[in-house]
């Protein structure tokens, strides 16, 4: 027991230390204006899309968790920057002093920091995401301190380091974006959720219910398990091109990259077709049962196959057939949902589930399925030329996202072509007991003070509040 109280005053005392850094930075750029702050995000933004510098945190991810593959890690570094910034320095984006006037209101709301920020980030994107939230916590003149998984911690160092060399060009503190020393450990992370006046946490579902019993505001995400429906009026091979692009980038490391397909039996055929002609390989029912055993190990996803190639999956399941070594990803045929059907879950790998359906009502209630047992509030694709079939998903399903004709895992997170903000952080509201049901954004990296000033009475008469009411039940 002495010995756990000693390690907890040396976590406490670490943290500490960097928590006063953070404000002393935060504290130096109190009085920075929009065009400064900005001018931080940009800063922020170049160390992480400078090519070489892309490429290298790139090459240190996969040397340092073993996840994804080189290209499209770079590709993502790149893309969600670059989009992120587009969204930040939009002129609508107001971080520093009025965000609002109304006039006839009386009210001016005033754009506040929130102070140092606990930033903590997974190692499926060890790069992406800490550059992707210091971004938005910068935005709003504040201090973050990021606490990356152990597997990406090396990476993230470079991360720090990168952003540093661009803080000390625009003159502003480097303390304003620290890390947690090495070796990362659990008592350092909750140590630092519990001293920062802000918590976002993406990643493992451990680390988001820590940070919500924290005792700090905390921003968190729920588990991805996307299920993308295909209707009968989808344009097959657009739709399995796109659903190929989302399954495939980055060895379907991102939460957003679709788990399940669900094909209507009139044209099931034609549409595992139109994949295979994607590099799709549809699994017989031994080679199913020999990628289950491997990939389920003690009913748990194994470390072997999460963000994996093809080719080491294939290797890893013992299969035979030389075509599965070649393939892009792997089609499961399943019919239950649940525990007894691990193929229903969330996958992190390239290996898609296939479901067959009848009517279109079918397709709904399997879906709501799908997400009740994995993957509550996050989102769900369709491909259709029906336009009152997205919109009855987005109006029955308990999801924040329903993408209609787009590629999932790139679109879901902002794109350049939908109106979504560019983020690496999903909330799914309270269905899965998230604080936000939106893409995580800069504004919630504020503080928002109301100057409120009197105006003229607008009183109502009680005739004008309940007078509906008394007429249909009475007084």
């Amino acid at each position: 027991m002495a010995l756990a109280v000693e390690h907890r005053s040396d976590a406490t005392t670490t943290v500490s230390e960097l928590v006063a850094r953070g404000r002393a930075a935060q504290l130096a750029i109190r009085d920075y204006t929009q065009e400064q702050a900005n001018g931080l995000v940009t800063a922020v933004a170049w160390a992480c899309y400078k090519p070489e510098n892309a490429e290298r945190l790139a090459r240190l991810a996969i040397e340092d968790t073993g996840l994804g593959r080189y290209e499209d890690k770079v590709i993502k570094n790149q893309r969600k920057t670059f989009g992120t910034l587009r969204d930040l320095l939009d002129p609508g984006a107001i971080s520093v002093g009025v965000m609002r006037e109304d006039r006839e209101l009386g009210l001016t709301l005033i754009a506040k920091p929130v102070g140092v920020v606990a930033a903590v980030c997974p190692s499926t994107n060890p790069s992406a995401t800490p550059i992707n939230k210091t971004m938005m916590i910068v935005k709003g003149r504040n201090a973050t301190i990021l606490a990356p998984s152990p597997k990406g911690a090396t990476t993230c160092e470079l991360v720090v380091e990168l952003v540093h060399e661009q803080l000390r060009k625009v003159g502003a503190p480097v303390d304003l974006v620290q890390m947690l020393p090495q070796p990362i450990s659990k008592e350092l992370t909750h140590e630092l959720m519990r001293q920062a006046d802000v918590v976002v946490a993406t990643g493992s579902q451990n680390n988001v219910r820590a940070a919500y019993s924290s005792g700090t505001p905390a921003l968190g995400v729920g588990a991805g398990n996307t299920p993308a429906i295909v209707d009968e009026t989808a344009d097959l091979d657009d739709a399995a091109a796109k659903i190929k692009l989302s399954k495939c980038f980055d060895y379907a490391t991102s939460c957003s990259s679709e788990n399940s397909v669900l094909i209507p039996s009139a044209r099931y055929a034609q549409t595992i077709d139109a994949l295979r002609r994607q590099g799709g390989y549809l699994l017989d029912a031994a080679q199913k049962s020999q990628l289950e055993k491997a990939m389920f190990p003690g009913g748990k996803l194994s470390q072997k196959i999460i963000a994996q190639s093809p080719k080491t999956i294939a290797e890893v399941a013992g299969f035979a057939d030389p075509g599965t070594y070649t393939s892009e990803f792997f089609m499961v045929e399943e019919t239950g949902v649940g525990d007894e059907f691990p193929f229903s879950g969330e996958k992190l790998s390239v290996v898609l589930t296939v479901y067959r359906y009848e009517t279109f009502d079918d397709a709904v209630e399997l879906v709501g399925r799908i997400l009740r047992y994995s993957g509550m509030g996050h989102s769900v694709a369709i491909h259709t030329k029906i336009p009152e079939r997205p919109q009855r998903l987005a109006h029955e399903l308990d999801v924040v996202r329903v993408l209609v004709n787009q590629p999932h895992s790139f679109n879901n997170g902002g794109g350049f072509d939908n109106g979504l903000n560019f983020t690496l952080t999903m909330g799914c509201g309270s269905w899965a007991k998230n604080s936000i049901s939106e893409n995580l954004s800069y504004k919630h990296f504020l503080n928002t003070t109301h100057l409120v000033r009197q105006i003229p009475e607008r009183k109502p008469t009680e005739e004008a509040l309940f007078g509906s009411f008394w007429k249909k039940y009475g007084r």
